[in-house]
């Protein structure tokens, strides 16, 4: 369908600590499910939408994260309740 989210690719400085985020939040609270892995990166796939994390090239690393910086500031996921969102806000503190 056009206009849809296709998919979403984050550069991320730390890539197996990102995996431990993002794994837990997708695959356990909206369904995602591991689709590819390679060295540098893994991917989630939840019906025709995915997320892929590819670890930054080390010449990249040095520039500090603000989410105010250009590039992806942030993802919005549907959520079934206010409840759920509550919760899920204290599960990540």
């Amino acid at each position: 369908m056009q206009g849809k989210l296709h998919h979403v690719e984050l550069y991320v400085s730390d890539l197996n600590r990102s995996v431990l985020f993002w794994e837990w939040l997708l695959t356990e609270k909206f369904n995602y499910r591991i689709f590819q892995k390679w060295d540098s990166g893994i991917s989630f796939i939840l019906e025709d939408t995915y997320i892929v994390l590819v670890q930054t090239e080390e010449k990249y690393l040095g520039n500090s994260f603000n989410r105010k910086n250009t590039g992806l500031n942030h993802l919005a996921f549907h959520c079934s309740s206010d409840e759920f969102v509550d919760t899920l806000t204290a599960e990540l503190k």
